[in-house]
């Protein structure tokens, strides 16, 4: 059912075009979705040391690998682009958003691998479940990798949890791989000395930094060549206020141009100016991101003044 206003759908309402600026700009589809896709990866060389990072995880069988990046910096991309890349011997179980306390993570691992938790069974229960299945999947000659996406979420006793199942792994063959993604936090989270035994068991580690000026202009070019446009469609003043309003994470850089070719195309231009961005931010349509706070972790008291 359509809420009112003034026409009963998309296609019956007049000036609206579904392409949006697609048609206007010749391209084949829209250069800056949101979606996270694998065909439009730009390979930046952030990206591709975290992605050579991911595959050392894979091909040595490290335990524990950790990739971590600002909201929006694309590691889930690139995790998509991994898993085209993997082996027929390698069964994968990928988890996202992964809550609770301990007990409910299992369930999740289990729910991830299609496997069916017994609904009355304890924890003992399910962590043999889990474990009689990496171990017939390794006699059938295959390795499990958990991929576990916005692992910042889960608490410390999650991650200590997550470090028992890699017990599961004995003699020299590694038959369980877990291949954590997260925001910065998740990195500090593992640098706590309460979990030492944790960070021991990570093999291989990197943190995708958000792009410079240069690597940003060359993302936006690279997205708008790969569907057909001339790669200057922004002009290079514009670029470097995208750049400047997005602290270089690729999310919000698309957010920003997006917008920006619907402004343009609404105008008539063919090419979006410095004005155009300018526009968009005092139209309030891009909300700012602001980097976390920083707090002491182990704050110093400082005893009051007597009064004089």
């Amino acid at each position: 059912m359509y809420a009112s206003t003034g026409c009963v759908s998309v296609k019956k309402c007049d000036g609206v075009k579904p392409d949006l600026y697609t048609n206007h700009f010749d391209f084949a589809e829209r250069p800056f979705s949101l979606l996270p896709d694998p065909d439009f990866l730009f390979w930046s060389k952030a990206h591709t040391r975290a992605f050579s990072i991911l595959e050392y995880g894979l091909v040595t069988r490290a335990p524990l690998t950790v990739v971590t990046g600002e909201v929006g910096t694309g590691k889930t991309t690139l995790v998509q682009a991994l898993l085209k890349h993997i082996d027929e011997d390698v069964t994968i179980g990928l988890i996202s958003n992964a809550q609770g306390g301990r007990g409910d993570l299992l369930r999740w691992v289990l729910s991830a691998l299609n496997i069916t938790p017994d609904p009355a069974g304890d924890y003992v229960t399910l962590f043999e479940q889990f474990q009689d299945f990496v171990i017939d999947e390794y006699a059938a000659g295959r390795f499990v990798v958990l991929i576990i996406d916005e692992a910042q979420n889960l608490a410390h006793e999650a991650l200590e949890e997550l470090r028992m199942l890699t017990n599961i792994n004995s003699n020299k063959d590694e038959i369980l791989q877990l291949i954590l993604l997260g925001q910065p936090e998740l990195r500090l989270r593992i640098t706590d000395p309460a979990l030492r035994q944790f960070a021991q068991r990570v093999t291989a580690t990197y943190h995708i930094e958000p792009m410079d000026l240069t690597t940003t202009r060359h993302y936006i070019r690279h997205r708008l060549t790969h569907v057909g446009g001339t790669g200057q469609e922004i002009s290079p003043q514009a670029i470097r206020l995208v750049f400047e309003t997005s602290q270089g994470i690729p999310r919000m850089i698309n957010k920003i141009c997006d917008l920006a070719l619907v402004y343009t195309a609404s105008a008539g231009h063919k090419t979006v100016s410095l004005t155009t961005i300018k526009e968009l931010i005092k139209d309030g349509v891009i909300l700012p991101t602001r980097p976390l706070p920083l707090y002491l972790k182990n704050p110093i008291e400082i005893p009051e003044r007597a009064a004089e």
